[in-house]
């Protein structure tokens, strides 16, 4: 039996870790080029240092949606919180830029373990006519991970070094872990069985296809990329043949695509983790490196993009949910496409700074009617016997955006840096100081055609939210009918 206490206390315990997983992923763009300097590294492999992170956070969501489901999405989530407490201390440890990977693949793993068990506790204890405002906490928990990340990981880059911005995630994972045993009700159990070829056709096709976008600049496109890119594609292919077939239990339930609305979310979130990271990595070495500005400075640029959402996030949330399903979001990814062009055209080396503070409040608006809206259409009609496999899915689709918007930013810089005169980006290796004065028009000009990938890849959510369809009555899946209709979806 569920256990029957205040699903808010729960929410509110798995948030700090979500926060510190959210805040991980921000702190570390503000570091990047301290993070150059002091280990030499080039933007090919500080990128890595993020895209680490990424492919190994994304490749095992499948699986740990599924261990939730299996084994308790508590349990699952406390040891994950515990391997992403351990790998932080890793991190801020490495001395060189491999170690540091190597350290961030590593949490990158622990921050799979935990994410959809936050979201499956939110769908398996919260009925769907309330989910929009717990997904709004959800959200304005995420606006305020934007808002201190960046600033953070400034104040300790400037004042303590890189390394703090990993050793700042120790005391809070403490603190998470602590709340979780306390707060988190054991949930209901389901056995279920994994699939192993499916876990192999989708790690493996996802490694080939990222590394080969990643690499492609490094190795000049040579046949070789391009092979290894087409056998991700193929493997993917393969992946999803084996799924159709599996009569067993796959790892990836294509049934609940049936769900209009939640394959639609699911896509539309995976072109909002593309965006959102690649937006970032352009944006902040424009203001460091050509407006000459410390992590600090350069972070607070962001902090209306942030404190809008952390405001208007809760709010949205609940009030979407007596909207059609459509609207709120549409309005968002259109708003937020405008923002991202906004910055595009800002990017020179005399724009004027209030500007960039009003686009990123533009933008932080817009996020705010994004990320509750979307993960609440998603999960309306989820089973609760698939709760932990539908946040899986929800989340893998959002971390794989997100990897290849990091990846694809990072292969398109450097494309631009070159054409621009720039010799492939290597201008910013070994240090991310203050450009010279006499490159500084076409370091502005690179920085800003990139940004053009992610306006782009988010009129594809423009698309997406604008064909959900309305919820009727007796869709939605809650704790009282889960068996019914997690046998219909099942079977």
């Amino acid at each position: 039996m569920t256990a029957q206490r205040n699903p808010w206390l729960a929410l509110m315990a798995l948030v700090v870790g979500f926060f510190m997983i959210l805040l991980d992923m921000t702190i570390v763009a503000v570091a990047n080029p301290a993070i150059m300097r002091d280990l030499g590294a080039d933007v090919s492999s500080v990128i890595w240092v993020t895209s680490a992170y990424l492919l190994t956070y994304a490749v095992p969501l499948l699986v740990t949606g599924r261990l939730g489901d299996r084994f308790g999405p508590k349990n699952v989530y406390l040891v994950g919180l515990a391997v992403f407490t351990g790998a932080s201390l890793w991190c801020g440890l490495s001395g060189t830029i491999g170690m540091l990977i190597a350290a961030r693949a590593v949490q990158g793993l622990g921050a799979a373990l935990m994410t959809p068990q936050t979201m499956a506790v939110i769908t398996r204890t919260f009925p769907p006519d309330r989910r929009g405002a717990a997904m709004g906490l959800w959200g304005g928990v995420a606006g305020l991970a934007t808002l201190v990340g960046p600033i953070l990981g400034g104040v300790l880059v400037d004042g303590l070094g890189w390394e703090w911005i990993f050793f700042v995630n120790v005391p809070v994972g403490v603190i998470a872990f602590a709340l979780a045993v306390w707060l988190v009700p054991s949930l209901t159990t389901s056995d279920h069985k994994f699939d192993v070829p499916g876990i192999v056709l989708s790690g493996v096709g996802l490694f080939l296809l990222v590394f080969g976008i990643q690499e492609g600049n490094t190795y000049d496109w040579s046949p070789r990329i391009w092979l290894m890119i087409g056998a991700g594609v193929l493997v993917l292919a393969a992946f999803i043949w084996n799924q159709a077939r599996n009569r067993g239990e796959p790892l990836l339930p294509l049934v609940l695509f049936k769900d209009r609305n939640f394959a639609l979310s699911s896509l539309a979130i995976a072109t909002m983790g593309a965006a959102v990271t690649a937006l970032m990595v352009p944006a902040y070495f424009y203001l460091q490196a050509v407006r000459e500005m410390s992590p600090t400075k350069s972070a607070l640029v962001f902090a209306p993009m942030a404190i809008v959402t952390g405001v208007f996030a809760p709010f949205i949330g609940k009030f979407a949910d007596r909207l059609q399903p459509r609207l709120v979001p549409t309005i968002g990814f259109t708003l937020f496409a405008a923002a991202v062009f906004w910055f595009a055209g800002l990017m020179t080396p005399d724009s004027s700074i209030v500007l960039f503070l009003v686009a990123a409040a533009l933008a932080g608006f817009a996020n705010s009617c994004i990320w509750a809206p979307l993960a609440s259409t998603a999960t309306h009609n989820l089973p609760m016997r698939l709760a932990g496999a539908g946040a899986g899915i929800y989340n893998t689709t959002r971390q794989v955006g997100s990897v290849l918007g990091s990846a694809a930013i990072s292969a398109l810089i450097a494309s631009r840096m070159s054409a621009n005169g720039l010799g492939g980006g290597k201008v910013t290796e070994g240090g991310a100081g203050a450009v010279p004065a006499h490159v500084k028009d076409a370091f502005s000009s690179a920085l800003a055609e990139s940004m053009l990938l992610p306006a782009c890849v988010l009129v594809i959510g423009i698309v997406a939210s604008a064909l959900f369809v309305s919820h009727t009555r007796g869709e939605a899946a809650g704790p009282a009918d889960e068996p019914a209709k997690a046998d219909t979806l099942a079977g």
